[in-house]
């Protein structure tokens, strides 16, 4: 499996505030875009995954702070899994911005049915995915460094 590359972006006008830098409230929007790009990457876009009758609803997530980004700068949003249990998947990111670490974060997610609106195991019930985030977590378990 190839590495993903990190989700490029620059950010809008409308995400500042009055002093030109990105209000709290958009890091959280940049997460869930990195980490629905990396799935496009893998090869199972959000569509794909739903059309298999799978949600995968965000159970919490947070972010830290290190250092503003301001409007014009270019970051590069890089995803991580780092946990994967078959029916939880957890993530963490990065942000870099000329490659200096400036926030980090992390979501919590669950796989549920749309059918019954109960947890999915997705070894039972889409081996092919199930094998898609095991082999992804041993990819980028590391690369956080911690």
């Amino acid at each position: 499996m190839e590495k993903y590359p990190g989700y490029p972006r620059k950010p809008f006008y409308y995400e500042t505030d009055k002093m030109g830098i990105i209000h709290h409230s958009n890091y959280i929007r940049w997460f869930e875009e990195a980490r629905v790009d990396v799935l496009t990457f893998l090869g199972y876009p959000f569509e794909k995954i739903e059309e298999m009758g799978i949600m995968v609803p965000v159970l919490g997530v947070s972010c830290n702070y290190k250092e503003m980004v301001y409007f014009g700068d270019e970051i590069i949003i890089q995803p991580y899994v780092s946990k994967y249990t078959g029916t939880r998947l957890n993530f963490e990111y990065q942000i870099f911005k000329n490659d200096k670490l400036v926030t980090t974060g992390t979501s919590q997610h669950c796989f549920m049915s749309y059918e019954t609106n109960r947890l999915v195991q997705l070894k039972k019930s889409q081996p092919d995915l199930h094998q898609l985030f095991e082999t992804y977590f041993d990819l980028t378990k590391n690369e956080t460094g911690k």
